[in-house]
């Protein structure tokens, strides 16, 4: 008897590793060789490709499609129908291979919104929110709010996910962040 749920709808490749408390709900697909953490929910019609990495209390809505070269951290959000690529010049006739997708890491608590689209091969910053619909075409920083097409960054948000005000504060949890060689870190 396993220690996750997966819907009889569902299938699980031999090969891939699923942790404890996860569930994979209706007409998902998890391929071989991609590890899930611990505590995950995967919503429906969900697709993880061949040697994907996700780590512990990830949500991924519907409809979305993880492909291999995609790492996902620790409490990362993906929303629903958000996309990601792993080749940027794509031809059917001359497929390149796995060794040849360009990586795309999703740090530990970031977001991504509904519909949003994230180009290989860029890092999206820890605790990042990215907008729905926004197309993500170069590397986020920590906590940077970004949206439009292409993506630009419109302000901070706070770990728990609240837009900074102008003294880098987060109006719902009082938690304060300053400015430290470029970066945006909270204030201990």
């Amino acid at each position: 008897m396993s220690d996750f749920f997966v819907h009889e709808s569902s299938y699980v490749d031999p090969q891939a590793k699923i942790g404890s408390g996860t569930k994979i709900w209706y007409f998902s697909h998890i391929q071989s060789g991609s590890s899930i953490g611990n505590q995950c929910t995967i919503g429906q019609n969900v697709n993880i490709s061949n040697n994907v990495l996700i780590g512990n209390y990830v949500k991924i809505q519907n409809n979305v499609s993880i492909y291999e070269g995609v790492e996902i951290e620790d409490y990362v959000f993906c929303g629903p129908s958000c996309v990601f690529t792993n080749d940027l010049t794509p031809r059917a006739k001359y497929p390149k291979g796995s060794s040849n997708y360009k990586k795309t890491v999703l740090k530990l608590g970031c977001t991504i919104g509904a519909n949003a689209t994230i180009v290989c091969g860029h890092i999206i910053g820890k605790w990042a929110m990215i907008a729905a619909g926004s197309v993500v075409t170069s590397d986020v920083p920590d906590h940077a709010l970004m949206c439009g097409v292409p993506a630009r960054q419109v302000g901070w948000v706070c770990e728990c996910g609240n837009k900074l005000n102008d003294q880098l504060e987060c109006p719902v949890c009082q938690r304060r962040y300053e400015m430290v060689q470029g970066k945006l870190a909270e204030r201990i």
